[in-house]
């Protein structure tokens, strides 16, 4: 199995960074993914999601996380 080139983690959210590579046009490309993942504990057992992102979507994603976050405490209060 595959292991991380790198590896965050903050509380239950994790993010690891893989290298891979693809044959395109008979040319070896490497490239490299995020994958985005939230753990929690349902009764006994563990659980979790997973989101896989490649290097242009990480902005995206924070700029909608951000949007999300201002949303969220601007607009209904610290609830």
């Amino acid at each position: 199995m595959n292991k991380p080139i790198n590896k965050y983690k903050s509380g239950s959210i994790e993010c690891s960074i893989w290298a891979n590579e693809r044959e395109i046009d008979g040319k070896k490309v490497e490239f490299n993914t995020v994958t985005l993942k939230k753990s929690w504990k349902d009764g006994d057992v563990w659980r979790d999601q997973q989101i896989n992102l490649r290097r242009a979507d990480i902005l995206r994603a924070i700029l909608v996380l951000e949007k999300a976050q201002e949303s969220l405490f601007l607009e209904m209060g610290d609830n």
